[in-house]
C-alpha cells in the first residue's frame, strides 16, 4: 500500500518509550519491525546504531550484536544516533565491521543551538559531551547567539573529519530549524 503512494524507502525505528503509556507488543524490537517491513514490500529500510550504544543494552558488544540483528533481518542502511566525538563512531564502525555488518552507516550529526536542546538530548540518548565541547557551552551559555553560531561551527567541524574520514553519508538532526541547516550546508559546500 505505501509503494502505491510513492514510498521508497522506510526508517524503521522502535521509538522512545513513553513511561506514561503501555507499550504496544506489536515489535519489542527494531529488528523485528525491520522484518516485517521487508516481508511486506520491496522496500530501502534502514535502522538506528548508537556508537555509544544504546542507553539500555548491557554494552556495546551486545548493541551491536542487536544491530547485526537488524541488519539480517534486512535493514540495509544505518542512521546513527547523535554523538559529539567522532571518536566513538569511528569505534562503533571498526566493531560493526567486525562483527560482519556492512551496510553503509551515516553519521548523525546534531548542531547544538541552545542549552535546554543540550540538557535533552543527552538524557534521552546518553550521549557523552567531550571536554571540548562543555568548555564551548560553558563559555557561552549566557549568550544564546554565540552559543548557536558555536554549536554550528563545532558541527561543521565534526563533519569535515568525518568526511575526512570516509563516512557513508551524514544525517543531519536539526530539528526543524532551516537556519542551522542552510549554515552547515553552505560551510560544507565550499569544501567540495
Amino acid at each position: 500500500m505505501l509503494d502505491e503512494y510513492g514510498v521508497e524507502n522506510i526508517l524503521a525505528l522502535r521509538g522512545d518509550i513513553n513511561p506514561d503509556i503501555e507499550p504496544k507488543k506489536d515489535f519489542s524490537y527494531a529488528s523485528e519491525l525491520v522484518s516485517f517491513i521487508k516481508q511486506n514490500g520491496d522496500f530501502g529500510v534502514s535502522g538506528a546504531c548508537y556508537p555509544e550504544g544504546h542507553i539500555q543494552s548491557a554494552s556495546l558488544v551486545d548493541d551491536i550484536l542487536n544491530v547485526k540483528k537488524k541488519v539480517d533481518a534486512g535493514a540495509d542502511h544505518l542512521v546513527s544516533q547523535l554523538f559529539f566525538d567522532n571518536k566513538f563512531f569511528y569505534n562503533f564502525r571498526e566493531k560493526a565491521e567486525i562483527a560482519g555488518i556492512n551496510v553503509p552507516i551515516e553519521a548523525g550529526i546534531m548542531p547544538v543551538v541552545n542549552k535546554n536542546q543540550i540538557e535533552r538530548m543527552v538524557s534521552m540518548c546518553g550521549a557523552s559531551l567531550p571536554p571540548k565541547f562543555t568548555k564551548m557551552c560553558s563559555r557561552f551559555a549566557d549568550n544564546p547567539e554565540a552559543l548557536r553560531e558555536a554549536g554550528i561551527a563545532y558541527a561543521i567541524d565534526q563533519i569535515i573529519d568525518l568526511i575526512s574520514n570516509d563516512v557513508d553519508g551524514i544525517h543531519l538532526y536539526t530539528m526543524n530549524n532551516p537556519y542551522v541547516a542552510k549554515k552547515i550546508f553552505d560551510a560544507i559546500e565550499t569544501m567540495r
